[in-house]
């Protein structure tokens, strides 16, 4: 039956991003798919029925029951290619830290390729080539393990070298990470200044993780970014 085709692929697709979210609500998954809300709460009730452990929230959306397996994700030729490319350009990014922990990532999800899957991308990989960066050059080594630092609320003791040449001991509060001008930046809240600071990676010395967590700052990345305008704004 050539309609159940759809609705067989946006099933699989649902499932694929309620194991790739920790909650995820009706709303999105209709405007995901172009279907109804309705629509979502019968294809929930379906993959319910066919045994697999989806756990409602009330008022918050759905989620798949944490500890149940599923088989290995297989990747359609447009996706694994996005992923090579993706590897190129992370490799080609300032950070050791980044490109060592994705390249072990990638290597895993490699591993599920089909075999025409595994020759494709190898074939790719020899024909994809990103100028940015070319020498390679490493400048910092502090991306993941600040990542880290911010998913879990946890504070930072700094030894930062200013753009002035100043050398400065801070404790931080980790809140973002942007990128610009293939350098990587840091913002949080040092408790020095008392306010938020943005700090580039390449010019931390040393980074020191204390144990103890702070309160989460109650912004989005976008809010500061508004704020820095506006101080700009009155500069």
């Amino acid at each position: 039956m050539p309609e159940d085709k759809p609705r067989l692929a946006r099933l699989a697709s649902i499932l694929t991003q309620l194991q790739s979210k920790t909650l995820i609500n009706a709303t999105e998954l209709a405007e995901k798919h172009g279907v109804s809300i309705r629509t979502i709460y019968r294809d929930i009730r379906t993959l319910e029925k066919s045994g697999i452990p989806v756990v409602t929230e009330e008022g918050r959306g759905y989620t798949i029951l944490e500890g149940y397996k599923l088989p290995p994700v297989m990747f359609t030729e447009e996706e694994a290619n996005a992923l090579i490319t993706a590897e190129q350009i992370i490799n080609r990014n300032k950070d050791q830290s980044l490109s060592e922990h994705y390249q072990n990532a990638v290597t895993k999800v490699k591993a599920v390729f089909k075999s025409t899957q595994k020759e494709k991308a190898e074939l790719l990989e020899n024909r994809l080539q990103i100028r940015t960066n070319q020498q390679e050059l490493k400048t910092s080594s502090y991306l993941i393990e600040l990542q880290s630092a911010i998913t879990n609320y946890q504070l930072v003791q700094l030894d930062y070298l200013s753009l002035e040449g100043v050398r400065s001991q801070r404790d931080i509060e980790p809140f973002a990470l942007f990128s610009t001008q293939e350098n990587w930046l840091l913002v949080a809240y040092c408790r020095l200044r008392k306010d938020f600071r943005a700090f580039r990676l390449d010019y931390i010395q040393e980074i020191r993780l204390s144990g103890a967590a702070f309160e989460p700052h109650d912004m989005t990345l976008q809010e500061y970014f508004e704020q820095c305008r506006q101080k700009q704004k009155h500069l």
